[in-house]
């Protein structure tokens, strides 16, 4: 069974940064698809970022330029480095995992972690 835990949340200024990690365990991580999402109060859950098994990265609209996702096969850690926060960023932040390909639709992960709560104030 995959594990992931977040971590690197917290509360900051806009246009401050941060850089979540998501490390994963129980599972083979280089052939996993990983990906980023949030969800603020009463909103759906989003689509931030993924960055395939393969390599290849997508991002939504909205953090395009301003977030960058990483991974260390080694490491079995992913990464969302965010950077010039903006106040609408503020949402809980949750990576996930699939054994096939890049997907923009949360429904089509797997494994979940627990999340992590970027608050940004302005």
């Amino acid at each position: 069974q995959v594990q992931l835990v977040e971590s690197g949340g917290g509360l900051v200024q806009a246009g401050d940064s941060l850089r979540l990690s998501c490390t994963a365990s129980g599972g083979t991580f280089s052939r996993q698809t990983m990906g980023w999402f949030r969800q603020a109060p009463g909103k759906e859950r989003e689509f931030v970022a993924t960055i395939s098994r393969s390599g290849p990265i997508d991002y939504a609209d909205s953090v395009k330029g301003r977030f960058t996702i990483s991974r260390n096969n080694a490491k079995t850690t992913a990464y969302l480095h965010m950077t010039n926060l903006k106040p609408e960023d503020t949402a809980v932040y949750y990576c996930a995992a699939r054994y096939s390909g890049s997907s923009y639709f949360f429904r089509d992960y797997t494994y979940w972690g627990q999340g992590t709560q970027v608050t940004v104030s302005s």
